[in-house]
């Protein structure tokens, strides 16, 4: 591991922002930082980037615990740069913005030059070195931003919500060039986000918090896929989220009987994704081990598909369904359905 949390607390003003947080980050790895809103993002971010020292716990670099002053501190912050969601470029050129940090390491003129035209090309600005940077666009400044920061060769880059205040289009853009950059230089990238296309798109693994805690880590597959908790399970979209009690027959929620594949005993929790119940006017005879009847409540859009919402006494399950499907069956609200889905597509908790 390049960098692990051990049971950091931060307290700031008599508050306490982090309590007991553990953390893992391989070397090399891409990982995405999620949570909503005020649950301590950026506070892990300025421990982890050495900027802030937590009020207790141990932040240990490749297996050793980190100083918390002298010059073997400042050694390993220079090991570590920390992009901000706004940036703040020096007055002057660009020019001027990227090669700062190879300056105050004493690195030869000759090479700056190379090293700066090396980075611009990296992120796309070449030709944009003599631009003053009170003329960059939002996009722009991101990117002098990536160069300052990768000109010194870090071993880790964090980010902090880079395309917050970004259009789509530039959005877009820069998680293209990050996932590129992440792919060329192998820097264990750190990267704070609350949106699920930035996790998605580029982490190898990451953490999910929530009130200062953090209340998952592991792949992202494991994260999106395989929650843990009902705020998990919330978190990443998950519908169809109940109470259940589970024995050898089944799952019960409310009066219902649902089949599943788990070994699940006693009390949990199931999810059933809306896109793995299948609507129907009449009973059919499938493979499906789960078969409810209903009446819809409720047909509401939901981007390109359609929210079933299906009364099936006491319990509301919510299924999608094409434009197509809504007109050839007839969905509307009143109407009496079947709903059946498959036991392997109930996620158990």
């Amino acid at each position: 591991m390049i960098l692990e949390l051990d049971n950091i607390v931060q307290r700031k003003n008599g508050q306490q922002i982090l309590s007991d947080v553990d953390l893992s980050i391989s070397m090399g790895a891409f990982f995405v930082l999620m949570g909503p809103t005020g649950c301590g993002k950026t506070t892990l971010l300025r421990l982890t980037g050495l900027l802030d020292k937590p009020s207790s716990g141990c932040i240990k670099y490749r297996g050793e615990p980190v100083p918390y002053r002298g010059k073997e501190r400042l050694k390993l912050r220079r090991r570590m740069v920390t992009v901000f969601q706004r940036p703040v470029l020096f007055r002057g050129s660009v020019n001027s913005n990227v090669e700062w940090g190879l300056r105050i390491r004493g690195i030869p003129e000759d090479e700056i030059g190379r090293q700066v035209s090396r980075v611009l090309g990296m992120v796309g600005l070449e030709g944009y070195e003599n631009r003053d940077s009170s003329t960059l666009s939002g996009g722009e400044l991101q990117r002098v931003a990536l160069a300052r920061a990768l000109v010194i060769e870090p071993e880790i880059l964090i980010l902090d919500e880079p395309t917050t205040s970004l259009d789509p289009n530039l959005r877009l853009s820069l998680l293209r060039r990050l996932k590129d950059l992440h792919s060329q230089t192998g820097i264990t990238f750190i990267m704070a986000t609350h949106d699920f296309t930035d996790a998605l798109s580029l982490g190898t693994s990451g953490a999910v918090m929530r009130s200062g805690r953090i209340e998952q880590t592991g792949t992202i597959d494991e994260i999106f896929y395989s929650p843990s908790t009902p705020f998990m399970a919330s978190f990443v979209g998950m519908k169809n989220v109940f109470p259940a009690e589970f024995s050898p027959d089944g799952a019960v929620v409310e009066e219902l009987l649902v089949r599943h594949t788990s070994n699940r005993r006693g009390h949990g929790f199931l999810a059933i994704p809306p896109e793995a119940i299948v609507v129907s006017r009449e009973t059919t005879v499938t493979s499906e081990r789960n078969h409810f009847t209903g009446t819809i409540v409720s047909v509401e859009r939901a981007g390109p598909v359609f929210s079933i919402s299906v009364d099936c006494g006491n319990l509301i399950i919510v299924s999608s369904v094409t434009r197509s499907a809504l007109s050839e069956l007839g969905l509307t609200e009143g109407r009496d359905v079947y709903i059946s889905f498959k036991a392997s597509a109930v996620h158990v908790f």
